[in-house]
């Protein structure tokens, strides 16, 4: 017996399929092969075609049923992560109006930032923990007051994770989770944002259908099976954003427990098990998945839009031809702690929501033509990342919770050394690394939402720890550091 999970991220679909008994994942591959394309009409904009997304999962499922050899009818579920705060337009057809403005995109900053003045401080954080930002809600009121046509042939709006299963099953349907990414969850009332609606001009009518997160959301149809290589029938039973994904996939759903990635963006995202905001929303706070009002799970999380994406303009632009990220480490590792003075700011990837939305692009402090060399410039990338992490971490500590453990999964630049001894060391925290991964760890939430897993616990009973990483006995090279980049920080926002 067999659970299927996608990952859809801006610059992959990844599925794997995992044994249920063992926890075992049999098979995993992800497409393209190199990073998916991103259109970016003007600055500040990036959005990308469904379709692809869609093509992406057929090749991705496609591999991993032939390298399985898994007959369809043994897969009993299945569940969907996905990039959060994506914006999917279609019409009564359900055929795409537009492409997808996707999570990196900031025209719906001012947007945002209009609705929370005129609404008011006090409304805003009170019902939404959040203010409006960048998230969906802002990115479809740009589309109406830009684009006429589109809001004309408007029928329903969707995120990429429930385009994904509209595709698979024909049914369309959102969760309290997925409409907190759009910032259109009333904490307060429980139930949709109307008022954030209304204030924007937007029918109640184009919202999906709210499901639990963990649940019967639709099964494969007979044209989705033929298209994967699936069985008709086979149930989507869970379905959520990324990061309280990627919390889920590392066992993380209760109060003071952290979570963390640090792929094309970075993120640190912690439990808080009471509703609560930070008054100057540089945080973002969404319903977990297993959030409900009587028992309230809320993610609180800081992101970092350049995280890996330095990293691999670093490669790209630093490094030598063909050197590859391993080999990269080799030579950052040359360059000591603090990279003698260097310093980078990585927000060169959109507007930030822990700068208060402000689009600061990525900068360099405190070069010496005398004894900066390449080493200096890749090892102040990775510290700067991390940096911005513990700038996070720090207000999410005056919310009052606790950072004393980080989980996550052994990828992306966490295999790097040199990141996660100076995440160890500026924070103070132990790291434990797992082996999971997003489209894993949907394949477990979907055999909770089967009923195949009777409790979160017995899901992830076979969650395998790779590794722990402590915080070196003597941190203050790295807090060093820290308050010099804070510093340079400070200055920049000015």
């Amino acid at each position: 017996m067999y659970l299927l999970g996608y990952d859809i991220g801006s610059s992959s679909v990844k599925a794997a399929l995992v044994e249920v008994e063992t926890g075992a994942c049999v098979a995993s591959d992800f497409y393209p092969k190199t990073e998916a394309p991103i259109k970016a009409l003007k600055a500040g904009w990036a959005e990308q075609n469904p379709n692809d997304w869609w093509n992406y999962l057929k090749l991705a499922t496609k591999s991993i049923m032939d390298a399985s050899k898994v007959d369809a009818k043994d897969i009993k579920a299945i569940g969907i992560s996905y990039q959060m705060h994506g914006l999917v337009a279609v019409d009564r057809n359900m055929q795409l109006l537009r492409d997808a403005i996707i999570w990196c995109d900031s025209r719906g900053v001012p947007y945002g930032e209009k609705a929370f003045k005129e609404l008011g401080a006090d409304t805003c954080l009170k019902n939404l923990l959040n203010s409006p930002g960048n998230f969906t809600a802002a990115k479809l009121a740009w589309v109406k007051e830009n684009e006429p046509d589109t809001m004309e042939k408007l029928f329903k709006v969707m995120l990429p994770g429930e385009y994904a299963a509209w595709r698979m099953t024909g049914e369309l349907c959102t969760t309290a989770e997925g409409l907190s990414e759009y910032m259109l969850w009333d904490f307060e009332r429980n139930q949709a944002a109307d008022f954030l609606l209304d204030y924007y001009g937007l029918p109640k009518s184009i919202l999906p259908e709210v499901k639990p997160t963990f649940s019967f959301q639709g099964e494969v149809t007979k044209q989705a099976a033929a298209e994967l290589g699936l069985a008709a029938g086979t149930p989507v039973t869970y379905r959520a954003g990324d990061q309280p994904n990627n919390a889920l996939s590392l066992a993380v759903l209760n109060p003071g427990e952290i979570a963390s990635t640090a792929g094309t963006s970075g993120v640190v995202y912690g439990i808080n098990g009471k509703i609560a905001y930070d008054p100057q929303s540089r945080v973002n706070n969404f319903a977990h998945v297993n959030h409900t009002a009587e028992a309230p799970r809320i993610g609180v999380m800081t992101c970092i839009n350049g995280t890996g994406i330095l990293n691999s303009w670093m490669r790209k632009n630093i490094a030598e031809p063909q050197t590859s990220y391993s080999e990269m480490n080799e030579i950052a590792a040359k360059a000591p702690v603090g990279c003698q003075g260097l310093s980078i700011l990585p927000f060169g990837n959109g507007a930030e929501r822990v700068l208060q939305n402000r689009q600061v692009e990525c900068s360099m402090h405190g070069i010496n033509f005398n004894i900066h060399r390449r080493e200096h410039l890749l090892r102040a990338a990775q510290e700067g990342i991390v940096f911005s992490f513990m700038y996070g971490i720090e207000i999410m500590k005056e919310m009052g919770l606790p950072v004393s453990k980080i989980h996550a999964g052994k990828a992306n630049m966490f295999l790097s050394p040199i990141f996660r001894d100076t995440l160890a060391g500026v924070t103070g925290a132990e790291i434990q690394l797992y082996d999971t991964d997003g489209a894993v760890g949907a394949a477990r939430g979907a055999g909770i939402g089967a009923g195949i897993y009777k409790t979160p616990a017995e899901a992830f009973s076979t969650l395998a720890k790779l590794d722990t990483i402590v915080p070196a006995a003597d941190r203050a090279p790295y807090l060093e550091a820290y308050a010099l980049w804070k510093q340079r920080l400070a200055q920049v926002l000015a």
